[in-house]
């Protein structure tokens, strides 16, 4: 089940409506402006409206994605507590628009210490779980663990899924890039089983209900997110062909958030990368688009799709900050 983190700019549905047209099976978004602490309430029209066109298309994996503003492991207890509540207001509006998933970064622990913000976290999560509807599953994200984040270690999951105690209501993501930037090396066949046995040794892969599949412009152990296109990274692609053809992983949701821009071939990165996807699902090799900076063709040469609307390229060119999510 592939899909993307694409925009709601316009209106919620518009996500699902792209969605379709790019052959994806699934969806990511934000439900509202990432980047402020409040937003105006869903009206009984978008909840409608989205629900249905959920109901229509089949998705019942969808995924949401939180406030990058919020942190749960913050030693200042005025920004964890004003987390809590944005953090709550999250999962309000998964639970209104039908969302089964919302995933979201452990947070920073600013210098305490990791034992210090891990705790504020289960503390956090615990306050959050017994006010919030039952709904949706909190899925806590792998990081590439820049700065102080935690979730870049297999083990800060298990400790907090073990401290909240209700992993019916809590899960996992795991995004590729992030693990191998954390120093997982997941570059081969061989690294890639022992970094899952690991997993599942350590956080269970009972756990693991989304996956974000990106690849890396920093290398192992590096320590930075950076996104990029399937193939053109140091992840490489036998972990992405490990994940598609693996029937353990056939029904979760599997997330691209790589950029967002029209690709030298004249079709969206997102049907780009959907592409290589199904190639390595189907066993067979897969079609690497070169980037455009490694041809010789402009952005202004390149021809229209004959088979896409202008919409979709429309809100391709727009989506570049969006999809370059460097936190994502």
């Amino acid at each position: 089940m592939f899909g993307s983190h694409l925009s709601i700019a316009g209106g919620m549905t518009n996500a699902l409506d792209e969605a379709r047209e790019l052959g994806l099976q699934t969806v990511q978004v934000f439900t509202r402006n990432q980047q402020q602490w409040t937003a105006p309430p869903l009206t009984q029209q978008a909840t409608s409206a989205f629900r249905a066109r959920l109901a229509e298309l089949g998705f019942d994996q969808v995924v949401a994605h939180d406030s990058y503003l919020i942190n749960l492991a913050s030693a200042d207890a005025e920004l964890r507590e004003k987390s809590i509540r944005a953090f709550a207001n999250e999962l309000d509006r998964c639970e209104q628009l039908g969302i089964k998933y919302l995933v979201t970064h452990m947070g920073a622990h600013g210098g305490n210490g990791e034992a210090a913000g891990l705790a504020n976290i289960i503390t956090a999560l615990r306050q959050i779980l017994l006010r919030a509807p039952s709904g949706t599953i909190i899925c806590l994200e792998t990081t590439a663990g820049q700065g102080t984040c935690l979730g870049y270690k297999f083990e800060h999951l298990a400790e907090v899924l073990a401290g909240v105690g209700d992993t019916s209501r809590l899960a996992v993501c795991m995004d590729t890039c992030h693990v191998l930037a954390a120093g997982y090396d997941i570059t081969t066949s061989q690294g890639i089983e022992q970094v899952m046995g690991q997993f599942d040794r350590t956080i269970g892969l009972k756990h693991l209900r989304v996956m974000h599949l990106n690849d890396s412009k920093k290398p192992l152990g590096s320590r930075v997110d950076r996104h990029t296109h399937l193939g053109h990274g140091f992840v490489g692609l036998a972990v992405f062909r490990f994940i598609c053809q693996n029937p353990q992983f056939a029904q979760l949701p599997k997330i691209l958030e790589t950029p967002k821009d029209l690709a030298p071939n004249g079709e969206p990165w997102d049907r780009n990368n959907l592409d290589v996807l199904l190639a390595l699902t189907a066993g067979r090799e897969p079609r690497i688009i070169p980037l455009e900076s490694e041809t010789n063709v402009k952005a202004a040469d390149i021809p229209s799709r004959a088979k896409t609307s202008g919409k979709v390229a429309a809100k391709a060119g727009n989506s570049r900050k969006r999809g370059n999510k460097e936190s994502a």
